[in-house]
């Protein structure tokens, strides 16, 4: 796994992300967890179309792929808890580190929105 170093690979691995967990959450036969993944999908993606520009590509530290690894295999209300948190537990990890402040409330708002259903 990489290291997620710069403003553009964060935005990339979120986007991956929320496509793993509205497939997974779709298996899990959860519809309403699926369209919520596919809008902040769309949000990210539209973010990281607006603001990965030359200027935020510095590097960024501490941060790796392998630390927010999903569990998908589980669909079982335990496994979709466990998604939830690591997803929770992505975004309250990367939002300080992102120097574009709306693409941080775009974060935020992915952060509190898996907090609430964990």
């Amino acid at each position: 796994m990489s290291s997620l170093n710069t403003f553009g690979a964060i935005l990339t691995y979120a986007i991956e992300l929320e496509s793993q967990l509205s497939a997974f959450f779709k298996q899990a036969g959860s519809a309403e967890h699926a369209s919520a993944a596919d809008k902040r999908r769309a949000k990210l993606e539209r973010a990281r179309s607006l603001y990965v520009l030359e200027i935020t590509l510095e590097a960024i530290d501490g941060l790796n792929e392998a630390d927010y690894v999903l569990k998908l295999d589980d669909t079982s209300a335990a496994g979709q808890k466990a998604a939830v948190q690591t997803a929770a537990r992505f975004y309250n990890d990367i939002t300080p580190r992102i120097n574009v402040r709306d693409v941080q409330r775009i974060l935020e708002k992915c952060a509190k929105e898996y907090s609430a259903l964990s």
